[in-house]
């Protein structure tokens, strides 16, 4: 029903729109030295729609991970919505709002789990601009709250047109009563990102780094939530892509390494291959 409206959603907007998107994307995921989980799928379907000073975008995910059993009785599933909405003030000036739902989650404490945000974007010129987000979430039993601060810079090199970004995420987690979930977690966490984009005729290369530790992160911009009890410590990532005509293809590899917090479980490897479509209208 929530992907229909979606849907039903997206072709409303896409009727008076310009230089905007519909996207798909496959995620396949395997788990190295994990005491609960093997390997897993993920599906999602989106719009990213623009309208005169208004930026919409919607995307709903679909995963299943099959797990050990003994300790879990059943194998994972998840549903979740990201959505953003994005309003140029003036040429230099973006507002923007974010929501995340994860509708349903068989196993862990997080389901039901709802997340807002608010943001501003100021454009200091056409090669450099900054975003400050800050993101709040409501679990049943804890909540947290995640403040994002990015740089973005724009140059060329010959025929090679780059965007470097610098992300700084501050994680703070607050329950009211210890319980398992969050067993082992800090209460706070501090991590740095930088990320490299860079587009050549019709191919586009990409290459990213995480640095220090995080634990129920928010991420790409908005569109991923690590609900997890997983403390991260290590994200690589690589990516490369094609423009065909008005569609572009996108391969990466995403690697990262974890510790399973309640039981203290290190050196888990998460190992990514996710394939995404973009088709512009």
């Amino acid at each position: 029903m929530k992907l229909l409206l979606l849907l039903t959603l997206t072709t409303l907007l896409s009727a008076q729109s310009v230089h905007s998107s519909l996207s798909t994307y496959f995620e396949s995921k395997n788990f190295k030295s994990s005491i609960q989980k093997e390997d897993g799928v993920t599906y999602g379907v989106g719009a990213d729609i623009h309208h005169n000073n208004s930026k919409y975008k919607l995307n709903y995910e679909y995963g299943k991970t099959d797990t050990k059993k003994p300790p879990l009785q059943e194998d994972l599933r998840t549903d979740k919505i990201f959505a953003r909405y994005a309003y140029m003030l003036n040429p230099s000036l973006e507002i923007n709002f974010n929501y995340i739902d994860i509708l349903h989650d068989n196993i862990a404490l997080t389901a039901g789990g709802k997340t807002v945000g608010l943001g501003l974007t100021y454009k200091v010129n056409k090669k450099l601009s900054t975003n400050f987000t800050q993101f709040y979430t409501k679990y049943d039993d804890f909540k947290t709250f995640q403040s994002d601060f990015r740089f973005d810079y724009r140059f060329q090199t010959q025929n090679f047109k780059n965007k470097i970004s610098s992300i700084t995420k501050y994680i703070s987690i607050d329950e009211k009563n210890p319980q398992s979930f969050t067993k082992n977690a800090k209460n706070h966490y501090l991590t740095t990102g930088i990320k490299l984009h860079s587009h050549y005729k019709s191919y586009h290369f990409g290459a990213g780094v995480y640095f220090a530790k995080r634990a129920f992160a928010i991420m790409n911009d908005g569109f991923k939530i690590q609900h997890h009890a997983m403390e991260f410590d290590r994200t690589y990532a690589l990516g490369i892509g094609k423009n065909i005509s008005n569609l572009i293809l996108r391969f990466q590899y995403i690697y990262q390494r974890a510790t399973e917090l309640p039981r203290e479980n290190s050196n888990v490897e998460v190992k990514s291959l996710r394939f995404i479509a973009n088709y512009k209208f």
